[in-house]
């Protein structure tokens, strides 16, 4: 179908039922343009709760239209594709991590939002990769803490919060996906570079960052700093927003085991959305994210929590 055809069309539908769409940064390059809004998971959220829109298309994975849906029980929410999914949030079955809680029964609760509603609602708080140092910073020295489900963030946040953390053993697929020896020769032939990672990747290469942060914080760095060359250890979806806002900079993907045709890491369940499906899911209002009150209610309790503290 030509791309213009979409793009006037989907326009046309949003305007017909005020509706308003929110791409993550790692969408392709077409939903992020057409996107009302770009951001990270909890920053659309928070967007969507803003706007008056009788319809939220959220442009991403599950879990992030089902905290869209948490934070806006009044607004239909929609997915382009439902097998839009998340090796975290998948790698967390809610009946295992039951199990998992139980054995840990004076434990504090902390789960990355990267999570199903079914996880939020046994959690005691939420956390997001930009302020998870300081959710676990407001919890009492004397209180023991799961971590969930993100391993390398967990471990992370061990070293930084100096805390005992119980984690859960799971990890995103795109963060474990980049090689440390490739990174090290364009490093080598880009000496001058600044290599930003997101701290959901592995602790070795963390080590080599300049700066560890979220999306949003890896951009403010790239946009903030004054040198000329970044090497970008995230999901390369990001580049787009970044390319556009810093076009003076040169910036490198981080490279992946894999040799694949961009020579970096990208998330094959963010790349499931198309504009053809963009306008399918407008057109007919569906899939549509449901969720019972009774575990929306539970879900929505940790992630005010967080909201409140940070």
């Amino acid at each position: 179908m030509d791309k213009q055809f979409l793009i006037r069309e989907i326009n046309r539908l949003k305007q017909q039922k005020n509706a308003v769409i929110l791409a993550h940064y790692y969408q392709n390059e077409d939903i992020q343009d057409i996107a009302d809004f770009v951001g990270d998971s909890l920053e659309l959220s928070k967007k969507a709760q803003a706007t008056n829109a009788d319809v939220i298309v959220f442009a991403g994975v599950h879990f992030m239209a089902e905290t869209a849906k948490i934070l806006n029980p009044s607004k239909k929410v929609l997915l382009p594709d439902l097998k839009a999914g998340c090796s975290l949030a998948d790698g967390c079955d809610p009946k295992d991590f039951k199990i998992f809680k139980e054995k840990y029964p004076d434990h504090v609760v902390v789960t990355y939002i990267n999570c199903s509603a079914e996880i939020k609602a046994m959690s005691d708080l939420v956390c997001t990769s930009s302020n998870a140092k300081k959710i676990i910073g407001s919890i009492p020295q004397n209180k023991k803490i799961i971590f969930a489900p993100d391993q390398n963030l967990g471990n992370y946040l061990k070293k930084e919060t100096q805390r005992d953390l119980v984690l859960w053993e799971g990890s995103c697929v795109v963060h474990e996906a980049f090689s440390l020896n490739k990174l090290i020769e364009i490093y080598i032939k880009n000496p001058t570079a600044k290599i930003a990672a997101h701290p959901e990747s592995e602790s070795h290469i963390l080590k080599t960052a300049h700066y560890i942060g979220s999306t949003s914080g890896i951009i403010n760095f790239i946009k903030t700093d004054p040198t000329s060359v970044f090497i970008v250890a995230t999901e390369a979806g990001i580049l787009h927003q970044l390319s556009k806002t810093v076009p003076d900079k040169t910036l490198i993907p981080a490279p992946s085991t894999e040799d694949n045709s961009c020579a970096c890491s990208e998330c094959a369940f963010m790349k499931i959305n198309t504009l053809e499906k963009l306008l399918q899911c407008l057109s007919n209002e569906s899939p549509e994210i449901k969720i019972s009150e009774s575990l929306r209610v539970k879900a929505l309790q940790p992630i005010e929590r967080m909201l409140e503290l940070s």
